[in-house]
C-alpha cells in the first residue's frame, strides 16, 4: 500500500456540525447579499426580469417551507426531488435535510420506469418535481406502485400545491406561534441523503450520505481553493449530481451569488449576462469552451498572434509577471470577462483543454471523487497542481494506492469523514465497497515521483492482453476525443479471431463523429449524390487520424479495428456511455 499526501490547507474555515449550522453562519455573515439571482421571463414577450434572493430570505424560504412540512405532518418523511436547477430546488433540499427527513435527490433525465423504481427503492413518501415531469407524475398517480403520496410542484400547476403554496402556509405558522421546525434536532452521523449512483455498468445503487459526510467535504474545499464571498457562481452541474450539490453547498458556505444557465447555446451569453467569474463544471464544457474560443481565434485570422501571446505571457511568468488578462482581454471578454476560477470533475480531462485556460489566465484545476465519498477525494489548486494529474488527497482524508503492479499502479482507497455509511438496503454491495474500513474506488491510477495522483482508469475497464500487458482504455480515448469532430468514442477488448482463444484480444475503437464538422471543413465527391461515398470518405479521413495516434502508442496499445457513426451511443442521463451495453452489440 502507497500512502497519498494530503493537500496543504491555505485558508481557515469554520467547522460545521450540519448543514442547518452552515446556512445559518451564512446568512449571519451575508444577510443581505444575493444568494440566488433567478431571471424571469415574460410570457409571450421577451422582457426579463430578475429576482434577487439574499442569504436572509433563502434562509427565511426554508424555515417557511419546511415549517409548512411538519405542520402537515411529514416529519420524519422521506422527499424526493426531480427537476432542474432552480432555487425552490435547493429551498426543498434544505427543508427536508434540516431535521425534517431524508432527502432523495432524482436525476431530472430519468426515463419512466427507472423514475417509478426509485421512488419505490428509497420508499419515498413524497414527491417535489418540475412542471416539465407533469405527465410522469400523472403516470405514476394511476399507477399507484409507489409510496408517494403527496405531490408538490417547484412551480404554479393546476391540480398541484406549489412550493410557494407551502411556503406562504409555513409563513402564516410560524407567525401564528408555531415554531417545531425551527426546533427539530439533527443527526449528523444519521442517513440523511439517499443519492442515486448513475449506474453506467450496472443497476443505480441508493448511496446513504449524512451531514457529516457533507459538511466535511465542504470544509475541506474552502481550506484549498480560493474563492472569495464577490464571486458569483453559474450552477451548471445537475443539482442531483453528489459535486452539483455538494459544490453548491460549498458555494453558499463561502457567500458566493449563484446563477442559473439558460441551456447549453446559451452558455456564453449567460456567462457574459451574469458577470460569472466561478463555476464547477464536468471536461466535457470545459473542451467544448476551448473547441469554441479556438474555432473564433481561427476564424478572426489570430492564431499566430495567440500562440506567440501565450509564448510570451509564459516566459514573463518565470519571473512573477503575470500579463495573461490584460494581454487575452478580447477572448475573455467573450466570456464575460470575470471568469477566474473553474473546477472540473467526474472524469479525464483533455490537458491541451485545461491549460488553454490556464494560458488565458483562468484558473482551471481537476478534482476526482465519487457519490461515495459526498463526492471529492483529490483536487488540485492554484499552488498544487500538475498538467493531467487530479492532484492530492484533500484535508482530512486518508488515501492510499492498493496492491500497487510493478509499474506502481493500483487502486485508489480512501478513508474518512466524507466516506458514505453504505448502500441503501444492500448490505452485500456495502461489504464489497466498504472492505477492510476502507473505501475501495474501482479507480486504478499512480502517483509520480512529486506524489501527484494521475488516474489509469476504471479497474473493470482494463483490458488485459495476451500477453500480460494491460491496456487502460481511457487513456486512449482522451487521445480520440481530441479530434475536433468527435462526440464521443469508446475504446475496448475483441477477440482476434471468431472461434479462436477467447483472451487473445484485439484492441478496437467506436466513434461517434459530427457530420456537421465535415460538412463545414471538406467538399466530397459524391457520384450521383450518393451519400454512402461520403460517409466512405469521413471514414478514410478518421482511419488516417488513427493511424496518426497509433503512431505515438506503444504496438501492444495500437487500435487494430474502427467502427465509426454519427449514431449515439447508449448513456446514463449523466452523459456517460454504458460500456458494457455497446460492447454487447459489437
Amino acid at each position: 500500500m502507497i500512502k497519498i499526501e494530503n493537500i496543504k490547507p491555505l485558508f481557515k474555515t469554520e467547522y460545521y456540525e450540519n448543514l442547518r449550522e452552515m446556512l445559518m453562519v451564512s446568512a449571519k455573515k451575508w444577510p443581505d447579499k444575493d444568494a440566488f439571482i433567478v431571471k424571469h421571463r415574460t410570457p409571450h414577450s421577451k422582457d426579463v426580469t430578475y429576482e434577487h434572493i439574499s442569504y436572509s430570505e433563502f434562509t427565511d424560504r426554508i424555515n417557511y417551507l419546511g415549517t409548512a412540512m411538519v405542520r402537515r405532518g411529514w416529519f420524519g418523511k422521506r422527499v424526493a426531488i426531480i427537476g432542474k436547477n432552480c432555487c425552490q430546488w435547493m429551498e426543498s433540499y434544505f427543508s427536508v435535510v434540516c431535521g425534517l427527513g431524508v432527502v432523495v435527490p432524482l436525476d431530472k433525465g430519468l426515463p419512466y420506469e427507472e423514475f417509478e423504481s426509485s421512488l419505490a427503492r428509497s420508499h419515498s413518501d413524497i414527491l417535489i418535481f418540475n412542471p416539465a415531469h407533469k405527465d410522469m407524475v400523472a403516470q405514476l398517480i394511476e399507477s399507484g406502485k409507489t409510496n408517494v403520496q403527496h405531490f408538490i410542484c417547484t412551480e404554479t400547476l393546476d391540480g398541484f400545491n406549489s412550493v410557494a403554496d407551502l411556503r406562504e402556509e409555513g409563513k402564516n405558522s410560524l407567525a401564528e406561534g408555531f415554531t417545531d421546525y425551527l426546533n427539530l434536532s439533527i443527526d449528523a452521523d444519521a442517513m440523511s441523503i439517499i443519492l442515486f449512483t448513475s449506474g453506467t455498468t450496472s443497476m443505480s445503487k441508493a448511496v446513504m450520505l449524512s451531514h457529516r459526510n457533507i459538511t466535511s467535504n465542504i470544509v475541506a474545499l474552502l481550506q484549498i481553493e480560493e474563492v472569495h464571498d464577490d464571486d458569483v457562481n453559474m450552477a451548471f452541474l445537475p443539482y442531483h449530481h453528489t459535486l452539483g450539490s455538494t459544490g453548491q453547498l460549498a458555494m453558499l458556505a463561502a457567500g458566493i451569488t449563484t446563477t442559473f444557465c439558460d441551456g447549453l447555446k446559451y452558455l456564453q451569453a449567460n456567462l457574459v449576462e451574469y458577470q460569472v467569474s466561478v463555476f464547477l463544471c464536468v471536461p466535457l464544457l470545459i473542451e467544448a469552451l476551448h473547441k469554441r474560443i479556438m474555432a473564433n481565434v481561427k476564424k478572426q485570422g489570430m492564431e499566430k498572434k495567440v500562440k506567440f501571446g501565450i509564448k510570451l505571457s509564459r516566459f514573463l511568468l518565470k519571473f512573477g509577471i503575470d500579463i495573461r488578462r490584460k494581454l487575452f482581454k478580447p477572448i475573455l471578454d467573450q466570456l464575460g470577462g470575470k471568469i477566474r476560477f473553474v473546477i472540473s470533475g467526474a472524469s479525464a480531462i483533455d490537458p491541451e483543454a485545461l491549460n488553454c485556460f490556464i494560458d488565458l489566465g483562468i484558473m482551471a484545476v481537476q478534482g476526482y471523487g465519487m457519490t461515495e465519498s459526498a463526492p471529492v477525494l483529490t483536487i488540485e489548486n492554484h499552488i498544487e497542481r500538475k498538467c493531467g494529474s487530479i492532484g492530492r488527497a484533500i484535508p482530512g482524508v486518508e488515501l492510499a494506492i492498493d496492491e500497487p503492479d510493478d509499474n506502481g499502479v493500483g487502486e485508489i482507497i480512501a478513508r474518512g469523514p466524507n466516506v458514505m455509511i453504505g448502500y441503501y438496503e444492500n448490505p452485500e454491495e456495502t461489504a464489497k465497497t466498504l472492505s477492510g474500513g476502507w473505501l475501495h474506488t474501482g479507480d486504478l491510477a499512480y502517483l509520480d515521483e512529486e506524489g501527484y495522483i494521475f488516474i489509469c482508469g476504471r479497474k473493470k475497464n482494463v483490458i488485459v492482453l495476451k500477453n500480460g500487458k494491460n491496456v487502460y482504455p481511457e487513456e486512449i480515448e482522451l487521445l480520440i476525443r481530441n479530434l475536433p469532430y468527435v462526440e464521443e468514442n469508446i475504446v475496448y477488448g475483441k477477440p482476434r479471431h471468431k472461434n479462436g482463444d477467447a483472451n487473445d484480444l484485439a484492441l478496437c475503437a467506436k466513434i461517434v463523429y459530427k457530420p456537421e464538422y465535415f460538412l463545414d471543413n471538406h467538399s466530397f465527391d459524391t457520384e450521383g449524390g450518393n451519400n454512402q461515398t461520403a460517409i466512405a470518405q469521413i471514414e478514410t479521413l478518421i482511419g488516417k487520424d488513427i493511424e496518426k495516434i497509433n503512431s505515438t502508442l506503444p504496438v501492444y496499445k495500437q487500435l487494430l479495428s474502427l467502427t465509426i457513426t454519427d449514431q449515439p451511443m447508449i448513456k446514463t442521463t449523466t452523459g456517460k456511455v454504458k460500456r458494457f451495453e455497446e460492447t454487447k452489440i459489437l
